[in-house]
């Protein structure tokens, strides 16, 4: 019976002392448990960031110190690689960020080629007379042809035409652009080109045209807005909405 009170004793000895057991800090500091709990889970999110990129934890926090300074301001949304090998301390750290990067970026866009085949297999397969549309590319146009592109957009209650138009010229192909609620109106016509910063250069060469519509959207259009044509041997088709 003595045995068994002091075995008893002995176990509640131990769960008591278990129980004043305190987690500490690097300098000895009591820790909470769920400060620590945060902390392993923060520790877990910097290495998958970190991993994601094929960088050291070391290297990830130096990035986002970088980020929260100059650099942040000058680059926002930077990325890791680009971040630290901009912001290199050697020679050597430079050109092994740069090899990273060039890795990144060979297998990003491995992948992205891959898609866009698919993409152009099944745009023949689904809509045979209109042409692809090109992910690798602003405007999302086709490069087939060097021929001149037609784009329909209106002025007013069309969120999208603003982005089309941005991308259309961005593109640098040679554009007539036709505003369909222009009613003619010339001032109009003007008033819109300047409000959307149209190149006056670009203008005065014709690669860029100002037009009414005229009824050419319907006919040409299909009704959709904002729609971008493509010039080939077959004539106009649509080649992007």
């Amino acid at each position: 019976m003595e045995l068994k009170i002091l075995s008893l004793a002995a176990i509640m000895l131990c769960c008591s002392a278990q129980a004043n057991t305190q987690v500490v800090n690097a300098r000895g500091e009591p820790v909470d448990a769920s400060d620590q709990s945060v902390q392993q889970s923060s520790v877990q999110e910097l290495q998958q960031q970190a991993g994601q990129w094929g960088l050291s934890q070391d290297d990830y926090q130096r990035y986002q110190s970088l980020m929260k300074g100059p650099r942040g301001t000058q680059s926002p949304g930077l990325d890791p690689l680009s971040t630290l090998g901009i912001e290199a301390r050697s020679q050597a750290e430079r050109k092994k960020y740069a090899e990273k990067w060039v890795r990144e970026e060979f297998a990003r866009t491995q992948k992205e080629l891959d898609f866009q085949r698919e993409v152009t297999a099944a745009w023949k397969r689904l809509y045979p007379e209109t042409l692809a549309v090109n992910m690798g590319n602003a405007a999302g146009i086709a490069h087939d042809t060097g021929g001149r592109l037609a784009l329909f957009v209106k002025s007013a209650g069309c969120g999208q035409c603003d982005a089309r138009l941005a991308a259309v010229l961005a593109d640098n192909r040679p554009v007539d652009i036709y505003l369909v609620d222009s009613q003619g109106d010339d001032g109009k016509l003007r008033g819109w080109a300047k409000e959307h910063r149209i190149p006056l250069d670009r203008v005065r060469s014709r690669q860029v045209t100002l037009n009414h519509d005229g009824g050419r959207w319907m006919r040409f259009g299909n009704g959709m807005m904002p729609v971008v044509l493509q010039q080939g041997e077959n004539g106009w088709q649509v080649a992007t909405f």
